[in-house]
């Protein structure tokens, strides 16, 4: 039923969403027959969750301290102290890292919906652009939490870090206006594609 829909007075999405064509840009990265339901972005406004704030210490932390190694090995005189600069710089990446980077991030991210996927497009410094999708079907977890602004979560990714560690993400549309309405689009692409809604 997915490949098929159109705008009829039967259509399963609410009232005033248009299953517009296809945009430019979008030419060979939808599927034939694939519509989008909404495209949206990230709340630009710096943010730091709860959870960020001991990393932010622990970087505060080791910044300081090599900051105060620095000015007592200074005064020994030489160039020794200059060292140190490689512990105060990486206290400070663990700063950024942990207060802005999410915020950065946010801010060069772009949402886009369909009736078959989510998308992620970013196009960061260094970095460069990427563009993730990820499938919206009935076996789909679907997590909404309702703040303002709130996240749908629709996928979860297990990632490694620096150490060889592994963890897992939520992947979702973070940090949205009306992520009530995303989240109720998202409930009727799986209903639409549910075996009695093809039949």
């Amino acid at each position: 039923m997915g490949d098929t829909m159109t705008e009829t007075s039967e259509q399963p999405y609410p009232a005033g969403v248009k299953l517009r064509d296809v945009p430019a840009g979008w030419e060979g990265i939808l599927d034939p027959g694939e519509r989008i339901l909404w495209q949206g972005r990230p709340d630009q406004a710096f943010h730091l969750r709860l959870s960020q704030i001991p990393m932010t210490l622990f970087g505060l932390f080791f910044a300081g301290f090599a900051l105060f190694w620095m000015v007592m090995a200074a005064r020994r005189g030489g160039i020794f102290w200059m060292f140190g600069l490689i512990h105060f710089t990486a206290g400070l990446a663990i700063i950024f890292n942990a207060t802005y980077w999410g915020t950065m991030k946010r801010r060069h991210t772009w949402y886009t919906l369909t009736d078959r996927r989510a998308f992620i497009a970013t196009d960061l410094p260094v970095k460069g652009r990427s563009l993730a999708s990820y499938a919206i079907t009935p076996e789909t977890r679907l997590t909404w939490r309702e703040e303002i602004p709130g996240t749908v979560y629709f996928a979860r990714e297990d990632r490694r870090g620096n150490k060889g560690r592994s963890y897992s993400v939520d992947i979702g549309f973070e940090r949205i206006d009306d992520s009530g309405k995303v989240y109720g689009l998202m409930r009727k692409v799986q209903r639409s594609q549910a075996p009695e809604a093809e039949a």
